[in-house]
Order: C-alpha cells, then sequence, then structure tokens
C-alpha cells in the first residue's frame, strides 16, 4: 500500500518557477515509477512526468520538456516536480501516482493517486 500527498502548489504569473512536493508512505516506494499528471476544468487527465525506480530513466510530455525536471529523493520517500518558465496553459490540479501496473504515460495504469495540488499561472 501506497499513500501519496502533495504539495507545493499556489498562484504564479508566468515566467515564474514552482516545486511540487509529492510525500510517499509505504515500502514499496523505492521500487515503484513515480509520475505527475495534471487535470485542467473539463479537460482530461495528462501526463506530465514520470521517472523510474532506479533513477536511471525520466519522461516527459512534449508541453513541458525542457522546462519541467522530475526528480526523486528515496531516502526521504519524495518525489518532486521541478516547474519552470511557467505558462498559464499549465494551470491544473497536479497529482502524483505510483506504480503503474505497464508503462508510465497512461493515468489509468496506476494504482495510487494523491489529492492534487492546484497550480495557477497569471498571464
Amino acid at each position: 500500500q501506497v499513500q501519496l500527498a502533495e504539495s507545493g502548489g499556489g498562484l504564479v504569473q508566468a515566467g515564474d518557477s514552482l516545486r511540487l512536493s509529492c510525500a510517499a508512505s509505504g515500502r514499496m516506494f523505492s521500487t515503484s515509477v513515480m509520475g505527475w499528471f495534471r487535470q485542467a476544468p473539463e479537460k482530461e487527465r495528462e501526463f506530465v512526468a514520470a521517472i523510474s525506480w532506479s533513477f536511471t530513466s525520466t519522461y516527459y510530455a512534449d508541453s513541458v520538456k525542457g522546462r519541467f525536471i522530475i526528480s526523486r529523493d528515496n531516502g526521504k520517500n519524495t518525489v518532486y516536480l521541478q516547474m519552470n518558465s511557467l505558462k498559464p496553459e499549465d494551470t491544473a490540479v497536479y497529482y502524483c501516482a505510483a506504480r503503474p501496473t505497464s508503462g508510465y504515460r497512461d493515468p489509468v495504469k496506476y494504482q495510487y493517486w494523491g489529492q492534487g495540488t492546484q497550480v495557477t499561472v497569471s498571464s
């Protein structure tokens, strides 16, 4: 069992940066692929970034590549999403997710989810 809690969201201006954190409980964290997703009003939840358990692989949506960085600290059971050069279109609720049954992009495959944290970017 894994429990996830996101933090770090807020209201910022375009061009600003934010760092989201996702604290996980449970022994399986260190061996779990971790992902970040986002959902804007009236839109489907979409993949943002993912990181392998061994740190060797990171994956990004094209819309955030070069601006966002995913990282993890297995000693602290925490995964981070550093978001730079934020744009109004990044406005969404951001969710942390763990342990996909396969792959990393499909939210349906993830077994555990946090409650989400709101990120609002004003123009």
